[in-house]
């Protein structure tokens, strides 16, 4: 058994990638995307079929809806390959307004819909700032089912829950870089791996406080740097997790000191000391801001996704 089987048996494996042909060799139950990965897939010469042929068919529509006809039409791709869900991203120019990302989720939904896929299989990608999530409760509400991400921090997870969110994304490995350039030549790589990566105890303690609270909104462990951060998770509800690191975890066997062991446990989170919290909007936002690492990494994701959502565009414009 290697360690991605081995991981099998606690977690359930998700793939982060837009790569569908990457997909079968891994035999994920879900995938995620986001504006980084649609734009690095999309400018891949064997993919370029697919953002020509969506361009021609919508030329003319809104540059926003031809879009998201690209991320569902991508989205369909990647639902043939596996047996779940399949996470699409709403602009990230709109995560800090509420109508207008219900507005986009109900398009997405509904482009779904109209290629024959059940909403059961789409989870909405959001980042999770006050409003994003105040989104997410709306469209829960409406039998829509989101993912709350570039999350960082233990409030954006508690005010998810709040909102009833089928699922969170914590970013582990953003989470880690932060520590570590702050740190700097004082960073001890060796005592900060495993379970004591910064990233990796963040993601551990919204485990333990959703678990011992019974809080039905699904965990999962995002954007790792290694294969170590991986497998300090195993138990974790889900883990999405790029390409490459897949291949690194298929490739060793699981056994000596490579054995995969179960980190997280639901029944051991219930004897945590972790009283419930709840946020209203003046709480969260205080939180958010008393968090330094969290602030900045979610103002940096949101820039980042915005730019990469740019240069999508100006490549549909030049098709």
């Amino acid at each position: 058994m290697n360690q991605l089987e081995a991981l099998r048996q606690f977690t359930t494996v998700v793939a982060d990638t837009g790569d569908f042909r990457q997909l079968a060799q891994f035999q994920p139950q879900d995938a995620t995307t986001n504006p980084s990965l649609v734009l690095k897939t999309v400018r891949q010469p064997g993919y370029a079929p697919l953002l020509q042929e969506t361009v021609a068919r919508f030329r003319g529509q809104p540059e926003d809806e031809v879009i998201d006809r690209l991320l569902v039409r991508l989205g369909c791709e990647i639902l043939a390959l596996i047996p779940g869900r399949v996470s699409t991203e709403v602009d990230a120019r709109l995560s800090f307004d509420t109508e207008a990302t219900c507005t986009r989720a109900e398009r997405i939904v509904a482009l779904y819909k109209a290629a024959g896929i059940a909403p059961q299989r789409v989870l909405i990608k959001i980042a999770a700032t006050w409003e994003g999530i105040r989104a997410a409760e709306r469209l829960e509400r409406r039998g829509i089912h989101c993912n709350l991400t570039l999350l960082f921090s233990f409030c954006q997870a508690a005010a998810c829950a709040q909102a009833r969110a089928r699922l969170i994304s914590p970013f582990v490995g953003r989470i880690y870089d932060w520590h570590k350039a702050k740190a700097g030549a004082a960073w001890d790589e060796a005592a900060h791996a495993g379970a004591q990566d910064p990233g990796v105890q963040s993601v551990a303690r919204i485990y333990q406080y959703f678990k011992r609270h019974g809080i039905a909104t699904e965990v999962m462990g995002a954007s790792f740097r290694n294969t170590g951060q991986i497998l300090a998770l195993a138990g974790c509800d889900l883990l999405t997790i790029s390409p490459d690191l897949l291949a690194r975890l298929a490739a060793r066997e699981a056994a000596g000191d490579a054995m995969v062991s179960r980190a997280l446990d639901p029944e051991i989170a219930h004897s945590f000391d972790l009283p419930l919290v709840q946020y209203d909007e003046p709480a969260f936002r205080f939180a958010l801001n008393q968090d330094a690492m969290a602030t900045e990494k979610l103002a940096e994701g949101i820039r980042a996704f915005v730019a990469d959502a740019e240069k999508l565009q100006a490549l549909m414009r030049a098709v």
